[in-house]
């Protein structure tokens, strides 16, 4: 295949139409690393696709928390307190930037599974560029603006500077980091979740050894103090970004852009509409998300010192708990996006369904494992005489089974999500986090006390799926995707 020919899609189905059966499955050129998410066993493919993609999820959390340790042993509270003000902001700006890079990836796995190289290129050119364009204007912004973005949040006065020379760095980092971000989504949108995985190991490694490094000055090294950790995480990104660059050029991935392709980078009017009107209902998920814990914690904290320690160190351990639902979540997103590119309508049910086994079991696991060591896992937070621990406790029974239906949800989600259905959870999550957790929490409170907070995550969680499945069972998100038109 010449560079940019497109592959003539099968002519036995109308798209987006269920009721006209299954395309007979045909071989299309893919990425090295890259799994046929057409064909073969649905719940063993999808599970070889997921693992990838939580694994990479694990090695970035643990990426954080020793970066996390590093800065707490080296530099003190004040240092830590500076890193987490700096990381709420661009926590903010990945999450609203995330929802253009499923979009993207939608396109890209409809285009991948219905034969289409050529879309699938447009479509990922136009997403790169147009996170060129945000992370670049990010960054300048973000330099000139950083003190007054850290007087908004409230930094504490002995943080401040701290804080003012980490968020300028890690802005100047924002361009690599996105980049990295919106490969590493495309590349799974087009059935290739190994090559994210071995660019976030090394990430991780370089992060992690040059941290130490770069704070106190080893070696040649300058001494940077809290600007080091910054500067670390950057050099990292950036390292691995060059790295998947050439790898995708040198292994010939489905996505590589050469010559005339290379003109996909600016993406035209249809492309751009399509991205972002889609991808600012799934950033606002996102936003909807960290809102609705920004408000629990606030409720928390009024329980007093000891509760919010409590749930500060069942928060650390909840961070794992969730991380097959999303995994999983997003590998049934590219999955089903490319069985309805080829117009496999008969398998998009087989891999929400194995999607929601798979969850339920890792899930299950986790919850349990656990539960049976939940003393010794709150104990590396809290200290093993903590009066904290025993209110921790009450909270992983109470609450930890949270992630059964929360899991069933993403999974849900994910699918409606692969045909370009994304206002409707939208609304299930503002729902299901705002107006139903907070009334269980005001009407409950003066029933049994705090104990509501806790109840009030699977109360919710059973909510959203509900609306979840009646959307997935009897919505219409099942109608034709509009494409963008080529130019």
């Amino acid at each position: 295949m010449s560079d940019g020919e497109p592959v003539t899609p099968p002519p036995a189905a109308t798209a987006g139409d269920p009721a006209s059966g299954p395309v007979p499955p045909r071989q299309v050129v893919r990425g090295s690393g890259a799994i046929d998410l057409t064909n073969g066993p649905i719940a063993r493919t999808l599970l070889l696709f997921a693992l990838p993609t939580l694994a990479s999820n694990i090695l970035q959390t643990l990426s954080g928390s020793v970066n996390s340790i590093w800065v707490g042993q080296f530099l003190g509270e004040s240092a830590l307190a500076a890193t987490a003000n700096a990381n709420i902001i661009m926590f903010l700006m990945f999450g609203a930037f995330f929802g253009f890079g499923m979009a993207a990836t939608v396109l890209i796995g409809q285009s991948i599974g219905r034969g289409d190289i050529d879309a699938a290129r447009r479509a990922s050119g136009g997403a790169i560029g147009l996170a060129i364009a945000f992370s670049l204007v990010i960054a300048v912004v973000g330099w000139f603006a950083s003190d007054r973005i850290l007087r908004w949040l409230e930094t504490p006065a002995e943080a401040f500077t701290l804080a003012h020379d980490y968020l300028r760095v890690t802005f100047v980092a924002v361009p690599a980091s996105m980049l990295m971000v919106m490969l590493s989504m495309a590349s799974r949108g087009a059935g290739d979740a190994v090559t994210p995985l071995r660019f976030m190991i090394l990430t991780v490694v370089l992060d992690i050894a040059l941290n130490p490094i770069l704070i106190l000055g080893l070696g040649p090294a300058p001494r940077l103090g809290i600007a080091g950790s910054a500067l670390a995480t950057a050099i990292a990104g950036t390292i691995s970004l060059i790295g998947m660059i050439g790898w995708f050029y040198a292994k010939d991935h489905v996505l590589r852009l050469r010559r005339r392709e290379l003109a996909y980078l600016l993406p035209n009017w249809d492309e751009m509409r399509f991205i972002v009107g889609r991808g600012l209902p799934m950033g606002a998920q996102m936003l909807v998300i960290s809102g609705a814990g920004l408000i629990m914690v606030g409720l928390v904290n009024r329980e007093g010192l000891v509760t919010a320690a409590a749930y500060g160190a069942t928060l650390q351990l909840w961070n794992y708990i969730q991380m097959p639902a999303l995994a999983v979540g997003a590998a049934v997103s590219s999955m089903a996006a490319q069985n309805i590119g080829a117009q496999r309508w008969d398998r998009v049910a087989g891999v929400t369904n194995s999607g929601i086994a798979i969850n339920l079991a890792m899930t299950g696991v986790l919850i349990a494992l656990l539960l049976l060591f939940d003393r010794a896992a709150l104990a590396l937070f809290l200290g093993s005489g903590s009066a904290a621990i025993e209110v921790a406790r009450n909270i992983q029974y109470i609450a930890t089974w949270t992630f059964l239906p929360f899991g069933t949800t993403i999974v849900l989600i994910g699918t409606l999500r692969a045909n370009g259905s994304v206002v409707p959870p939208l609304v299930i999550l503002f729902l299901s986090m705002f107006p139903i957790r907070l009334g269980i929490y005001y009407f409950g409170y003066p029933l049994i006390g705090s104990d509501i907070i806790w109840w009030s995550f699977p109360l919710s969680s059973l909510a959203s799926l509900a609306m979840a499945w009646i959307v997935y069972k009897r919505g219409n998100w099942r109608r034709a995707l509009p494409q963008p038109k080529t130019v």
